[in-house]
């Protein structure tokens, strides 16, 4: 490879090669960003104006939402732009801190997740040390290790990545900079990152997933018990059961495929999926099906009518 050029910057390509697309794919992807934006702006106000959302459920609900508008704020406004300008160029330092805000922000909301399923099931299978074992101290913590662990995390991914030489070629086939599209441009030996990707995925997504799995089948186990509570116990379960499954596998199909398969419309759909889909959904699984919070904001916005009436 000694004739070969490096790499100072990429191309995204995303869905500019499979013809009338693009203008499709900037219109759904700005309808799914304005709508994940208002719902996850919506949950912040409202959990943060009214006091009876100052509960470890909803902290970790706005910590969530919170890091949801980050989350697709990284990935979509640029490859909107990309779209309608027709332009998918990306410098290195530019997909360095795309690689490193994609990946921090999959492994802190994958463990925000599981902070909301444990919340759960401590309400609802030990409601009376719940008090005690989710109390504001310990949530805080919580948070922080996550962010700090994620902040590690993704800096090592991140640099492992970059540590590469990229000369085979400058086009991404993906609508953001990922780990995956890129090892498949590099020009030397990619089997260590292959596992270290392997093992962290599968160790961390894993447990996470499993620990979910667990929580949630004791809180099922505690609601059939008590019919009465059964109904609103499924339906806010089993749809965070499904975005979390949706998450993983997709996630799990983008970063464990082989770096040597070529890229297809398939994979750019199922990044689309553990990039866009979770923070599109929680807003409507965690809130908008909330009686409580439905309640607040129609209290919020007859209070702001009423004052501009006066």
């Amino acid at each position: 490879m000694s004739n070969s050029t490096m790499v100072v910057e990429f191309l995204l390509m995303g869905f500019s090669d499979t013809g009338e697309l693009w203008i499709m794919h900037a219109i759904i992807f700005s309808l799914m960003y304005l709508v994940t934006l208002t719902g996850n702006f919506v949950i912040v106000f409202v959990t943060i104006l009214d006091s009876s959302f100052h509960t470890p459920m909803y902290f970790f609900l706005r910590n969530l939402s919170i890091l949801d508008i980050c989350y697709i704020s990284v990935t979509v406004p640029n490859s909107c732009i990309n779209s309608l300008l027709d332009s998918g160029s990306i410098s290195k330092v530019g997909c360095i801190i795309q690689v490193f805000l994609v990946v921090f922000f999959v492994y802190v909301e994958l463990l925000f997740l599981t902070f909301m399923a444990h919340d759960r099931y401590v309400a609802i299978c030990q409601p009376l040390h719940y008090s005690v074992i989710m109390n504001p101290q310990v949530c805080i913590q919580m948070t922080l290790a996550s962010i700090l662990s994620g902040l590690v995390y993704s800096g090592f991914h991140t640099g492992n990545t970059f540590r590469l030489p990229f000369c085979q070629s400058n086009i991404i086939h993906q609508f953001f900079c990922d780990i995956p599209s890129l090892l498949k441009l590099s020009c030397s030996d990619t089997f260590s990152n292959e596992i270290i990707i392997l093992a962290s995925s599968i160790g961390i997504g894993g447990s996470c997933f499993i620990f979910i799995i667990r929580s949630y089948i004791y809180i099922f186990s505690t609601v059939l018990k008590f019919p009465s509570g059964a109904d609103k116990a499924f339906s806010t379960c089993i749809p965070h059961i499904l975005v979390v499954s949706v998450f993983l596998s997709s996630g799990f199909y983008v970063y464990l495929k082989p770096s040597e398969n070529s890229a297809t419309v398939q994979d750019i759909v199922l990044s689309a999926l553990y990039s866009i889909i979770p923070p599109l959904l929680n807003p409507i699984i965690y809130s908008l099906r909330n009686e409580q919070i439905k309640h607040a904001i129609r209290k919020i916005m007859k209070n702001k009518f009423q004052s501009r009436n006066v």
